[in-house]
């Protein structure tokens, strides 16, 4: 410590949510796997050229227990289910799934470099509608499917390995054409790569050249459940769920589970651990304490508000450097705050940069920061990140930037990479008067609470957790085990991840059903009826498309196929397909512009095709689709140039034939008449509705493809209050 260099903790936060489905033990995404092949492995073995440089590894307990599930119980993912079938034995059903899916990888830096993979995306579209893969799959062939599952593994396998194995550079360097056999074998390596992941850290954990950390067991918002109203405190205005969540013990039980799991994994209790998504609180922090941890890290927001300062100018200057980059200490928890800036830029700039100049703009910037810092004392920069999801965003998967940047930093006396627990010998902290109340994004819980579709979330997690409390106080003799382990799963913070506005996914209906399927395990346990509303997706879709021209008054067309005349539909509103983002990936749409309006008693839609109806092919179908306050659905087919449209409710999960709608008709436009009653709306009640056309029963469009048309149901004197 004589030279005074500056240390840098970087902390790799290794994770996965629990993608295990609850019923059937199939794992319904296979990112644990893949991952597990491409970005744990090598990021661990990759500091064995590098000795100097100390780093430590966050490992989340659910995570590991996916991997041993993996290499200890033969687990299946259904990606590697469909991968490993015979092509003869491919379903229709199969091959459109892999056509859908066997593309999620980095186009660029895992797609491209295998010029037949690339050839095979070209051939599926790099665009589509998920409706015509029914018609895409005929033009693939058995060979371009056994292609397909072979590349889409080989891609996923880190480039380190790919290299190194002489089985997968031959894959590499045959480029097509491959065997059953080949396929096969292919799975044995990823199933080798695996099996080293564990020992791999355990060893470099003895040597002393990592650290190895713990998050709660399945990675929930710790301070959300210990007390949903603790969201108030960093927004103050959130609109929380309608119950509120209170379980600390939860909490506890999460980071105590972590920690036993750890122990019986590495043989030892963990010193220090990252709070999922560094979300914390003092009443987080006293657990932690108490439960045997001695370190703890989050963000610099954080630190920020608990000390009431502004650690960066408006430019993004570091303001007060030395009260920034040094431990601090909060009911004997020592806690590292994370450099924002200096992280993001590794998971996502640095990926576009030549890596030898990320490395060194890395270097500078840590200089600059050692050359604004006290000298008489030893300070810390935390670096904290994904150690898994920026790498496929880098070419060579970020080897070329992590050599550059650890050959520099060894050869770099100034700075010196260590352990956070090496660091906090030294220097415990200084002590901190409070801890504010949030996490990495924002400093605040603004992800996970506060949308309507996570408040939904919480309280149906709320629901299940108290009829199961309910039942296990009545029933002790009653094994309930892996109903709370279902409840703990559904805890996780990854759910809420991509429910409401901020993230996107492809597979986000899948994160949205296991989530579900956890609670519905819950009720199967222990022998009640799931509730209904757990069969109802919690992603809603209901933000309506905005009309170019709103409802002005009551409209009373006739309903003919025909625009009899311009003011029919006048007083109504309507939208443009094509501006409402009215079909997926796809440039011309089969609608043109949708109008819809009402008297008092009826809701009036019409249809403008893009091209006459004559040219559609015969067994096209429209449907309307009612999604609140009923579900609801008017199918409407041209028959020998008569409309036929009829009536459909939802009972039990199944669509039950109502009646026929007689106000229908279809010749230059769709024109439909639906009386409110016949779909149980009152005056007042909002409609949500979209409407989709089909082909041979598969979708091929949906209008608009994002949201639903609202309407709300017209009261007597609506005329009267549009004119004030």
């Amino acid at each position: 410590m004589t030279d005074n260099p500056l240390h840098i903790a970087f902390l790799w936060h290794m994770h996965q949510p629990y993608y295990k489905d609850p019923f059937t033990g199939i794992y319904r995404l296979p990112w644990v796997r893949l991952h597990g092949t491409k970005d744990y492995l090598d990021m661990v073995e990759i500091l064995e050229d590098f000795p100097d440089i100390k780093q430590t590894f966050n490992l989340v307990p659910s995570l590991l227990e996916q991997l041993r599930d993996y290499t200890e119980n033969n687990a299946m993912d259904i990606y590697l289910i469909v991968t490993m079938k015979n092509p003869q034995d491919l379903t229709d059903a199969d091959k459109i799934f892999m056509l859908e899916n066997f593309f999620l990888a980095n186009w660029d830096h895992m797609i491209r470099p295998f010029p037949r993979y690339y050839e095979l995306l070209v051939k599926r579209g790099l665009r589509f509608i998920k409706g015509e893969l029914a018609r895409t799959i005929k033009y693939f062939t058995a060979q371009d499917f056994m292609d397909l599952q072979v590349l889409f593994n080989l891609s996923w396998i880190d480039p380190v390995y790919r290299r190194r194995d002489p089985f997968l550079s031959e894959l590499v360097r045959k480029g097509r054409g491959y065997t059953e056999d080949e396929k096969k074998l292919l799975i044995e390596k990823q199933l080798e790569i695996l099996k080293k992941i564990i020992p791999k850290y355990k060893e470099l954990n003895a040597k002393g050249q990592i650290e190895l950390s713990a998050s709660p067991f399945y990675h929930p918002i710790l301070p959300l459940l210990w007390d949903t109203d603790s969201s108030k405190i960093a927004m103050p205005h959130v609109r929380l769920p309608q119950k509120r969540f209170s379980s600390p013990e939860d909490a506890v039980k999460q980071i105590r589970d972590a920690i036993e799991y750890f122990e019986k994994t590495f043989g030892y209790r963990p010193a220090g651990m990252w709070p999922s998504e560094g979300s914390v609180s003092e009443d987080v922090i006293r657990a932690l304490h108490a439960e045997g941890i001695k370190w703890a890290a989050t963000d610099e927001g954080i630190l920020a508000n608990s000390l009431g300062i502004r650690l960066r100018d408006y430019s993004g200057g570091i303001t007060e450097p030395s009260r920034f980059y040094r431990p601090y200490n909060f009911s004997d928890v020592s806690i590292i705050f994370r450099d924002h800036k200096l992280s993001d830029l590794i998971g996502f700039v640095y990926s576009e940069w030549e890596p030898e100049s990320a490395a060194d703009d890395l270097i500078n910037r840590l200089l600059h920061i050692r050359s604004s810092l006290p000298q008489d004392r030893p300070c810390i920069v935390p670096i904290i990140l994904d150690g898994e999801n920026a790498w496929e965003h880098f070419r060579n998967d970020g080897h070329d930037f992590l050599r550059c940047l650890y050959e520099r930093l060894s050869n770099e006396k100034r700075l010196k990479a260590v352990t956070v627990s090496e660091f906090l010998k030294y220097d415990s902290g200084e002590r901190l008067g409070k801890v504010y109340a949030g996490s990495w994004i924002n400093a605040n819980y603004g992800i996970w609470i506060g949308h309507e579709e996570d408040n939904i979330a919480w309280d149906y997690l709320n629901d299940a957790r108290t009829d199961l409390e309910a039942f296990t106080r009545l029933n002790h003799d009653k094994p309930v085990d892996e109903a709370w382990q279902a409840i703990y799963v559904a805890e996780g913070s990854d759910w809420n991840w991509w429910y409401g506005d901020e993230h996107q996914t492809e597979t986000q209906e899948e994160f949205d059903e296991l989530f579900r399927l956890n609670l519905m395990k819950v009720y199967r346990v222990i022998g009640k009826e799931t509730p209904a509303n757990l069969f109802v997706p919690v992603l809603r879709e209901n933000r309506a498309i905005a009309p170019e021209v709103i409802i002005r008054g009551f409209i009373n067309p006739k309903i003919d196929g025909m625009v009899t005349s311009y003011y029919e539909w006048y007083q109504g509103a309507h939208i443009a397909v094509g501006k409402s983002g009215g079909s997926m990936h796809k440039a011309e749409s089969l609608v043109s512009y949708i109008y819809y309006g009402f008297n008092q008693n009826t809701l009036f839609l019409r249809i403008d095709p893009k091209t006459s109806f004559n040219d559609f092919p015969p067994d096209t179908t429209f449907s309307i689709n009612i999604s609140k306050p009923f579900a609801f659905r008017i199918n409407v087919s041209n028959r020998d140039g008569l409309a036929q449209a009829g009536l459909f409710e939802k009972k039990n999960g199944e669509w039950e034939k109502m009646k026929d709608i007689t106000e229908a008709a279809m010749q230059d436009v769709l024109e439909i008449a639906i009386p409110f009653k016949d779909i149980k709306a009152k005056a007042e009640d909002e409609l949500n509705l979209f409407i989709t056309a089909y082909r041979n029963g598969d979708e091929i469009e949906r209008c608009p493809w994002r949201g639903n048309i609202s309407v709300t149901v017209p009261t007597p004197d609506f005329e009267a209050t549009m004119w004030y």
